[in-house]
């Protein structure tokens, strides 16, 4: 796991097991909030590193969205509040569990993990969060997923935007529009870095830049989505679009880029003809 100091009292910490996943720690003079969790070896590491090498308990830990790699470890940190959007309390509320008993068949490092969902919620509007001199907004941010949430560090201008903001953006379980209306909003907030849900930190200068990218990949899927649905063979030839014909690099998050954007036009797909159907 790679951790960095991101600003005073402000950590970052990237995963080297599952996807390049990101983590964060806001510490305060008497106590510390995580902002999501990773692997549950990783996250016990996180625990560590502020116990011992801090000093500090853990209050609150926030969770981003509902995905496992952003919140199943959430149980590692006994004794604190897990704060996160209302639907994300209610999508791991409805379909954890039977996620969980599946993952335990394939992988023994779930054996002892439970599901905590959040205990403070909201659903609209903003959640402030006071550690020491520091304020964290919390704010809804959906595209990726519509439970997600980013939490600025007001004071730094730090955004742990989740997955709101990633290498190559993943919308099987979300809205490209809402996902495009989300990040175009960045570069606006003055932000001196971006904590993206996977990959490395975004830093001031490269925000715009970043962002323009991730819509243009967003316009690109749509666009051939769009011709593919009256072709013979759609599937096909959406299989036959590989990541880098529509502006990303394969090799993002480890490799795994070809197979998410297999399954974001697959996805955009599916949900057009639905729409199409439906008009």
């Amino acid at each position: 796991m790679q951790r960095e100091r991101v600003s005073e009292n402000i950590y970052w910490f990237q995963s080297e097991s599952y996807a390049q996943v990101c983590a964060g720690v806001v510490a305060g003079p008497q106590w510390a909030a995580v902002i999501d969790t990773l692997m549950p070896q990783e996250s016990l590491s996180i625990r560590k590193f502020i116990e011992e090498k801090l000093g500090l308990p853990v209050r609150y830990v926030i969770n981003t969205h509902h995905h496992a790699d952003h919140c199943w470890g959430n149980c590692f940190f006994p004794g604190a509040t897990v704060i996160g959007h209302e639907q994300c309390r209610q999508m791991l509320i409805d379909r954890a569990p039977a996620a969980l008993e599946v993952a335990r068949q394939d992988n023994p490092l779930y054996k002892d993990l439970t599901i905590v969902p959040p205990e403070i919620t909201f659903l609209e509007g903003t959640l402030t969060l006071q550690i020491g001199k520091k304020h964290l907004v919390l704010f809804h941010t959906p595209g990726h997923s519509e439970d997600g949430i980013s939490v600025l560090v007001k004071e730094d201008r730090i955004l742990f935007a989740g997955d709101a903001f990633m290498p190559l953006p993943f919308i099987v379980e979300g809205n490209l529009e809402q996902y495009i209306e989300t990040i175009d909003s960045f570069p606006d907030m003055g932000l001196e870095n971006i904590i993206q849900g996977h990959g490395d930190i975004i830093l001031r200068g490269e925000i715009k830049d970043k962002v323009k990218k991730n819509i243009t990949y967003l316009r690109a899927i749509q666009k051939v989505v769009k011709a593919a649905i009256y072709r013979k063979n759609p599937l096909e030839i959406l299989d036959s679009i590989d990541v880098e014909a529509c502006g990303k690099s394969r090799i993002l998050l480890g490799g795994l880029a070809s197979e998410l954007h297999r399954r974001n036009l697959r996805s955009l797909y599916f949900s057009s003809v639905e729409e199409k159907q439906n008009s």
